[in-house]
């Protein structure tokens, strides 16, 4: 215990080094407290999905049979407006004992709504009107947190009467009960494999960065150790005390990163990216994880500094170094980057031959083998580099012989950097290449004469339109019915409607009564002619209509929007008089006036039918499109977010790592002052010494990285796409980095030159 406490007072003393001892301290406090911060909401993941999971189960539907128990009828419909979906429920009972869903004290009503809190938070907020029109009914209640599997659901209850869902037949449920024994949680590969190459990404420089933090101001130790064992403390003692040290950095880092997370938990909800929302209650990190990271991060730092003493002989009258280190083993550094390497070669042949599941998990393990992999190597590749090196200007011989004495630390501290840039490297390619060979969906530019589309079907469109048109401005509606044209064993979408509905469906060019138009697909096609059969198109079930003989004469017309692809566009006129069986059908609808109020006036108009008249714009492709764009881009300001904050973590950890090693030669630096050595020629060395491992860590992490990127695509069957731009700008900001470092050390470096420096005692 007195080696302890011993250990305990250097830590935070130290005479004239007080103010050194206290940066050390800070520096150890400030890395183990990031580490925690980050590993703490890490272990918390599980039990957030697991509590979401847990209440899903909860509220799931029971529509096996009961005796005794007269079931609830429930039909579900998904209302949007931009980026919002709505899942509403309607509900009816069929008599008193029928079951009450999670959430509420009673059932609504017919014509009332229970909403989410989410989803009352939006109602209630500025621009809440447009996703109000959308949904039917009065709001006369809100669903308790028991109701819903996450804090952003957005779901409601409505009230209606039973026979209004008996109407629709099997499409309709009946709940006899709510709840579903929870199962536990489980990742599928496909999880596995983004989390884990992620996992790596953002631990691995955490993890270097606290062993860096924890070695700072090693000589300085190394010189304290030996003068204890001068007054008498043996090797066993000397340990013990420089674990004390270490072990009060290690503490107090631990304090501050888990009140770092205690802070973040209270605003959590209100900084997750893509409008994630979440329960504070359920951000809870589970306690086994939280014993192991208690143990873990401290344990790293007091064992990082123990083994930077394993080549030290500590003596009372000097410490001893064991003379140039041994030459690095490559054969386990090669053994793990060449298993990441099988394993993602694996993985291709997984694809082609078994299932995705066996394919995913041997491409999230070998990814994780990799990235660790290039991370181990990079040390063994600069030394083997540094080894070859003669000659050159004075600043570059002092950089490269201090590398041939010691290239392992800089290395190491690069390493994390590597990691980071591979990871970045991989997720922009993904990111680029699934997002860069997918064409825009244009909507038509005829859209804007009828900017409002309400899907409904033959049996509602006449009280549809007539609502529809009631709605304050507009001018006129326009309906377009959706069959299957069958010719013998080919079927054919099509689509009936006057001009108007169909330009605003297609970009079909000039538009007469009695015209037919086939929209070729992009890999080709012929247009149905002879007798055809007409046949309904209706909830995914389909029904014989009457037999049509296509005119000659369809017009072919390019294909603008997928969607459209391989459609036959028909006007009336050109049906001879035929009746169009009962099928789902497209309102659009003309008027004045801002498109945004149109869609509102109508929505509110046609409500009451609930779901059977649900209100869109008419340009939903461009808005699906800019909504993809959206997260994308979202995703990718996440991702650099997070690269630049390791980044700046790797940087760091390389500023810290210069301050050492001036520190640690400030005597040898004043002397080559003394003998006429330039401070600039000083200062390039120290560029130098850190440039040389970053730039073969970024040749390497571009390596791993394109490495990584290939047969992720492959798998996904898409062309892999190089945005160099993205390359360079990666690689430039190393190099920033890099500049910054050596900026931030050239007080100090001036400080060490001064002749005064040299003064002996």
């Amino acid at each position: 215990m007195r080696d302890l406490a011993l250990g305990l007072r250097l830590a935070v003393g130290g005479g004239r080094m007080s103010g050194a001892a206290l940066l050390r301290l800070a520096m150890t406090a400030f890395g183990i407290a990031l580490a925690v911060a980050v590993l703490l909401p890490a272990a918390a993941v599980q039990h957030l999905t697991g509590a979401q999971a847990e209440r899903k189960a909860a509220i799931a539907q029971v529509t096996e049979p009961r005796a005794g128990v007269a079931p609830l009828l429930t039909y579900n419909w998904y209302p949007s407006v931009g980026d919002d979906f709505v899942k509403v429920t309607a509900v009816a009972a069929t008599g008193p004992g029928s079951p009450v869903p999670p959430g509420l004290t009673r059932l609504p009503a017919p014509g009332e709504l229970a909403v989410s809190p989410e989803l009352a938070a939006k109602l209630a907020a500025p621009g809440g009107g447009s996703l109000k029109a959308q949904l039917p009914g009065q709001v006369a209640g809100q669903i308790s947190r028991d109701g819903v599997s996450g804090a952003g659901d957005l779901a409601a209850f409505y009230g209606v009467p039973a026979a209004q869902i008996e109407a629709e037949g099997a499409r309709g449920n009946k709940v006899y009960a709510f709840g579903k024994p929870y199962t536990g949680l489980g990742l599928s590969a496909a999880v596995l494999a983004i989390i884990l190459p992620i996992a790596a990404v953002l631990l691995l420089p955490l993890l270097i960065f606290v062993t860096t933090a924890s070695r700072m101001g090693a000589a300085q130790r190394e010189r304290r150790l030996a003068a204890l064992r001068l007054i008498g403390l043996d090797s066993r003692q000397v340990k013990r005390v420089a674990a004390a040290e270490s072990l009060v950095g290690a503490v107090i880092g631990l304090v501050a990163g888990i009140g770092f997370f205690a802070v973040l938990r209270t605003f959590v909800a209100d900084i997750l990216p893509f409008g994630l929302r979440i329960v504070p209650e359920d951000f809870v990190p589970d306690w086994p994880l939280v014993v192991v990271i208690v143990l873990l991060v401290p344990g790293l730092a007091v064992g990082s500094a123990m083994f930077g003493l394993r080549r030290t002989i500590v003596e009372p009258l000097g410490v001893v170094r064991q003379g140039k280190p041994m030459r690095r083993r490559m054969w386990w550094r090669w053994a793990l980057t060449a298993t990441g390497v099988l394993l993602l070669a694996a993985s291709l042949a997984l694809g082609r031959e078994t299932s995705d599941t066996t394919a995913g998990m041997a491409l999230a393990t070998g990814s994780v083998f990799l990235l660790v992999g290039v991370a181990a190597l990079l040390p063994w590749l600069v030394e083997r580099l540094v080894e070859r090196l003669h000659g050159g200007p004075p600043s570059w011989q002092l950089a490269i012989r201090r590398l041939q004495l010691d290239s392992g630390t800089a290395s190491r501290v690069v390493s994390g950097l590597v990691v980071v840039l591979a990871g970045t490297i991989l997720v922009q390619g993904v990111l680029t290449s699934l997002t860069g060979g997918v064409e825009q969906q244009v909507s038509p530019d005829s859209v804007a004469a009828a900017p409002v589309r309400v899907q409904t079907t033959t049996t509602h469109q006449a009280e549809a339109a007539e609502r529809a048109a009631s709605a304050a401005g507009v001018t006129g509606t326009h309906p377009a019915t959706n069959i299957m044209v069958q010719s013998g064993r080919e079927s054919t979408y099509g689509v009936v409607g006057d001009c108007v509905a169909l330009e605003v469906a297609a970009d079909i060019g000039g538009c007469a009564d009695g015209d037919v138009f086939y929209v070729v697909p992009s890999r080709g096609g012929t247009a149905p002619a002879g007798t055809v059969q007409l046949r309904s198109f209706l909830h995914d079930s389909e029904a014989d209509g009457p037999e049509w003989t296509v005119p000659g004469g369809v017009k072919v017309v390019p294909s603008a929007t997928t969607a459209a692809e391989g459609t036959l566009f028909v006007t009336p006129g050109a049906l001879g008089g035929l009746t169009v069986p009962a099928s789902s059908v497209a309102l659009y609808v003309s008027g004045t006036g801002d498109p945004q109020a149109l869609t509102d006036n109508v929505a509110r108009a046609v409500n009451a039918l609930a779901w059977n008249a649900t209100v869109s714009k008419s340009s939903y492709l461009d808005d699906f499109h800019a909504q993809d764009q959206r997260m994308v881009e979202n995703f990718r300001s996440v991702l650099i977010t997070a690269a630049l904050f390791v980044l700046a973590v790797a940087a760091m950890s390389l500023l810290m790592l210069s301050i050492e090693q001036i520190s640690e030669r400030r005597r040898p630096l004043a002397a080559l002052s003394a003998a006429g050595v330039p401070i600039g020629v000083l200062a390039r060395g120290a560029l130098w010494q850190t440039a040389v491992p970053v730039v073969v860590g970024v040749v390497l992490a571009i390596a791993a990285g394109l490495g990584l990127t290939a047969p992720i695509l492959s798998l996904a069957d898409r062309p892999m796409i190089v945005d160099v731009p993205v390359l360079l700008a990666l690689a430039g900001t190393t190099v920033a980095a890099v500049l910054l470092v050596t900026g931030l050390t050239m007080p100090l470096l001036r400080q060490a030159t001064r002749l005064d420096t040299l003064r002996s005692e």
